[in-house]
């Protein structure tokens, strides 16, 4: 499929990084999801549960007409947009989830339109920056959690899905 637009660029990496959070789950066996490197440390499930979370937060509020980051505390956000979302513990629950809120946050995101997501919204910071930009701190974040479940299946023993992609392995 042709990129026709910047907001088709940003929904495709989104989407790109997205199958990737699955593609490391779906290398780890059930017992591997309830590993913690640290007592204090997200399990990969937990971590994969905060994707979920912060996907629907951040598609929500990018295309709220008065969206604003500071509008509520982050676990206020959080908690307000991930109402309703069921217990998952297992890892096809889990990749269902992350699955479906993708897809909704994909559809939300396409509905806004990209004139929308040039407009500008208040940042975490508290600074303004374009909606279509803070998609894309977004989409870091969510690869950022992606490179956490990739090294703790380092940790338990597995080569990475994408260290398995990039060796011709999968």
């Amino acid at each position: 499929m042709a990129l026709t637009s910047l907001l088709e660029e940003a929904l495709e990496a989104w989407a790109y990084t997205r199958d990737g959070v699955i593609d490391e789950l779906d290398n780890l066996s059930e017992a591997d999801l309830k590993f913690r490197p640290h007592a204090e440390s997200r399990s990969a499930a937990e971590v994969a549960i905060h994707i979920v979370e912060s996907g629907l937060m951040m598609a929500g509020e990018l295309t709220r007409p008065d969206g604003s980051f500071r509008r509520k505390s982050y676990p206020q956000l959080i908690k307000e947009y991930a109402r309703g979302i069921p217990a998952a513990t297992k890892k096809s629950q889990i990749v269902k989830l992350l699955k479906r809120t993708h897809t909704e946050g994909d559809r939300k995101i396409r509905a806004a339109g990209e004139l929308f997501m040039l407009q500008s919204i208040t940042r975490f910071d508290g600074e303004r920056g374009t909606r279509l930009a803070w998609m894309n701190h977004a989409i870091s974040h969510e690869d950022y959690h992606r490179g956490q479940i990739a090294l703790y299946a380092r940790l338990v023993g597995r080569v990475p899905a994408l260290t398995q992609r990039i060796r011709g392995m999968a």
